[in-house]
């Protein structure tokens, strides 16, 4: 149900985007500006004319780009492209490593658009469409993974702690030694609990994002596995075994990615 309903919302936004698109490419502008012109201009151009011809010429002329950039493949793979590139935008990240697995996976997604669209049209493409229909979701998931270790590298605060914490956590224990006053050694236990605790956290906190970073190089190869699968697939027909491998695939990285970013804003905030 959720999946049908987040299908619907894509094949939506898409639908905006590719009305949007048509609107605007250089083609219905130039309908319009002809259009408008000929309206002023030349008005009566045969004394049976009526200047609103020309309006009803031009919205036909509006309609039929319209309709052929609906029904174009290659266009649609390309607005679908753009969208997700602008909602997943690279320029977010400030760490090249990073980035450069971003661009990687957009890059993979795009040549997956791309060959769907140009395959011959009919149940095969398809059938294609929908078992790969996971895919955008799974990019969004590598942007948001991305971003959060994007974020944790270049938190200053975190940093600092992470040099400090142990530093202090050390003198603590070091006054405690040399203390003898009952009132200032509670104090002293209670202050190097906290400084253990946060150290646990902090720890903790860098072993996720080490997680974090293996599970991103790792779900960019099951990317490129699948983008590989799906050109095999394109060159032959797709058995409904493959075809099952290959949504399989998809749901298991989108929900495996789905738990370590869940894994990581609870650590993360626990330790903010």
């Amino acid at each position: 149900m959720a999946d049908t309903k987040r299908k619907d919302s894509l094949e939506a936004r898409a639908l905006g985007a590719m009305l949007s698109h048509a609107f605007f490419r250089l083609e219905s502008a130039l309908t319009i500006a002809l259009t408008i012109v000929l309206i002023f201009l030349y008005p009566a151009p045969f004394y049976w004319w009526q200047w609103w011809y020309w309006l009803i010429l031009g919205l036909i002329g509006e309609a039929l780009i319209v309709v052929s950039s609906l029904s174009d493949s290659a266009t649609a793979a390309q607005v679908v492209a753009d969208m997700l590139r602008e909602s997943c935008n690279p320029a977010e990240i400030h760490n090249e490593g990073l980035r450069r697995q971003l661009e990687r996976a957009l890059e993979y997604r795009r040549r997956m658009a791309d060959a769907l669209a140009k395959s011959p049209a009919g149940p095969m493409r398809e059938h294609l469409q929908d078992t790969t229909a996971g895919i955008a979701d799974w990019i969004r998931n590598i942007f948001r993974l991305a971003k959060r270790l994007d974020d944790y590298e270049r938190d200053d605060l975190l940093r600092s702690d992470r040099a400090n914490v142990p530093r202090e956590l050390e003198q603590l224990r070091l006054r405690l030694q040399h203390t003898s006053d009952q009132a200032t050694r509670a104090e002293l236990a209670e202050a190097i609990r906290g400084k253990e605790l946060q150290w646990q956290n902090l720890a903790r906190l860098q072993s996720t994002m080490e997680r974090a970073q293996v599970q991103l190089e790792a779900t960019l190869t099951a990317l490129g596995t699948v983008y590989s699968q799906l050109l095999l697939a394109g060159a032959r027909d797709l058995d409904s075994a493959r075809s099952r491998n290959i949504e399989a695939s998809i749901r298991e990285q989108v929900a495996s990615l789905n738990d370590l970013l869940s894994a990581m804003n609870e650590v993360y905030a626990r330790d903010a």
